[in-house]
C-alpha cells in the first residue's frame, strides 16, 4: 500500500469553503436554537471562518448568502476578510423565502415573477463582481406537490430561458453552478431534482455552467460516487456541498454517518482529475449545527474531509488496477478497504505541525478561549439565523 510520506505533499494547498450560514443558529421544522456568541453581523460570521481556517489552514474563502449577509459597502466587507486572513468565495442566491416564490421563482408562470427571480439573481452576479467571487450557485425550492398542479415540461422550458437569461451576464472569469435535490419543500415532483436534470439544463447553457453535488440531496442507497465518476467524466462537476445524512437532507456533518462513503467519493473525485492544483472543482461545507457549537462543528468537517482525502491518496492504483483487470474480486476490494481501515489520525497531526498548525486542531480552539471571549462579547442585537 503506498504510504503516507508518499502522498503528503498532494495534501498541500487543499481547500474548503465554509458557508456563512453556518455560523448562525438554525434547526430543524419546528424549532431555531440559539447560542452563546452567535455571530450578529456578517463580519462576526466572517471573524468566526477564519478561526477554522487559522486551526486548521484548510478553509480559505468563505461562502455567502443574499440576502442574508447583504452589506452596504462590498470593497469594506472583502478587505475585512483579507485582514482576517481568508476570502470571500461563492455567492448563493436565494428564491425560497418570498411569498411571491410559493409556486415557483425561475418556473413561475408569471413572467413578471420570473423576472424578479432574475432579477435578484442579477444582483448576486453585481456582487460578485465586487468581492472577486468566482461561483453563483442557485439552489431551486421549485416544484409541485399534486399531480397536474402544474406543466412539468412547461416548467422546464421556462426555467431553461431564465437560466440563459442569468448566464448571459455572468463574467468571462465567473462560474453558474446549478444544485438539485431530489424532493423537499416540493413533494410531488422537484423541478431540478437529480444530476441529469442539473447536468442537461447547464450542458445547454454553455462552458461556464456546472453542476453542483451536494451529498445529502440523494435517496437513500444513492450510489453518490458513480455521479461523481460520470460528471468528472463529462467535465461538469462544479462544486461539492459536502454534509452528512442518515434519512434525507440532514445537514449533518460530513463523514458522520458514513466515512466509507466520503472514502469512496473522494477516491473517485481523485480518480477523475477533481482534486489538485489543476482541478477547477470546488469543495465546500452545506451545513446546519443545530446542537453543537458551529466553530468546532466546522473545524470537524474539514478535518474529516482532509482526513478521507488522505486515505483516498493511500489507495495503491497500480495494484487495484491490475487485480481489477485480472478478475480478481475480492483482492480489488481488499486493496480498496484497506486504505480506507488506515489510520492517518497520527501522520496528519505531524503534517500540521511541520506547517505550523496544531496538530490537534480541535482542542486548541477549545484551549484558544475563543468560544469564551465571543459569548461574553457578544451580546444584545439580533442572531444571525436562516429561520
Amino acid at each position: 500500500m503506498t504510504t503516507f510520506s508518499a502522498i503528503s505533499a498532494q495534501l498541500e494547498g487543499q481547500a474548503i469553503e465554509v458557508p456563512s450560514w453556518a455560523y448562525g443558529n438554525s434547526g430543524t421544522r419546528f424549532k431555531v436554537f440559539g447560542s452563546a456568541g452567535t455571530p450578529r453581523t456578517v463580519e462576526e460570521k466572517i471573524a468566526d471562518a477564519a478561526e477554522v481556517n487559522r486551526h486548521t489552514g484548510l478553509a480559505p474563502l468563505v461562502s455567502l448568502h443574499i440576502p442574508w449577509d447583504l452589506v452596504d459597502d462590498w470593497d469594506a466587507l472583502r478587505r475585512h476578510a483579507e485582514g482576517l486572513g481568508i476570502g470571500l468565495g461563492t455567492i448563493n442566491s436565494n428564491t425560497f423565502q418570498d411569498d411571491d416564490y410559493k409556486l415557483g421563482a425561475l418556473t413561475h408562470t408569471d413572467a413578471a415573477i420570473r423576472q424578479k427571480a432574475i432579477d435578484h439573481h442579477l444582483a448576486c452576479i453585481d456582487i460578485m463582481d465586487q468581492t472577486g467571487s468566482r461561483d453563483l450557485k442557485i439552489w431551486l425550492a421549485e416544484g409541485t406537490n399534486y399531480a397536474g398542479q402544474g406543466d412539468i415540461r412547461g416548467r422546464q422550458d421556462r426555467l431553461a430561458e431564465s437560466l440563459a437569461t442569468i448566464y448571459d451576464r455572468i463574467g468571462d472569469d465567473q462560474r453558474l453552478v446549478l444544485e438539485y435535490k431530489f424532493f423537499e419543500p416540493a413533494f410531488y415532483h422537484t423541478d431540478v431534482p437529480d444530476w441529469g436534470t442539473s447536468y442537461v439544463q447547464v450542458q445547454a447553457l454553455g462552458d461556464k455552467a456546472f453542476v453542483c453535488l451536494d451529498t445529502g440531496h440523494h435517496a437513500p442507497g444513492t450510489n453518490i460516487e458513480f455521479i461523481v465518476a460520470q460528471l468528472l467524466r463529462l467535465g461538469k462537476l462544479g462544486s461539492f456541498d459536502f454534509n452528512s445524512r442518515f434519512y434525507a437532507d440532514d445537514d449533518l456533518i460530513v463523514g458522520s454517518a458514513d466515512p466509507f462513503q466520503l472514502f469512496r467519493i473522494m477516491f473517485e473525485v481523485i480518480r477523475g482529475g477533481g482534486y489538485g492544483p489543476d482541478s477547477q472543482v470546488a469543495f465546500m461545507l452545506d451545513q446546519c449545527h443545530n446542537i453543537e457549537d458551529k466553530i468546532p462543528g466546522q473545524i470537524r468537517s474539514v478535518l474529516n474531509v482532509q482526513e478521507m482525502t488522505a486515505r483516498a491518496l493511500l489507495v495503491d492504483t497500480e495494484a487495484l488496477t491490475k487485480a481489477q483487470a485480472e478478475g480478481d474480486v475480492l483482492g480489488a476490494h481488499e486493496i480498496f478497504t484497506d486504505a480506507f481501515y488506515t489510520d492517518v489520525r497520527a501522520d496528519l497531526a505531524a503534517w500540521r505541525e511541520e506547517r505550523g498548525l496544531p496538530g490537534n486542531p480541535m482542542r486548541a480552539y477549545a484551549e484558544s478561549g475563543y468560544q469564551d471571549t465571543i459569548a461574553a462579547e457578544r451580546v444584545g442585537g439580533t442572531q444571525a439565523s436562516w429561520n
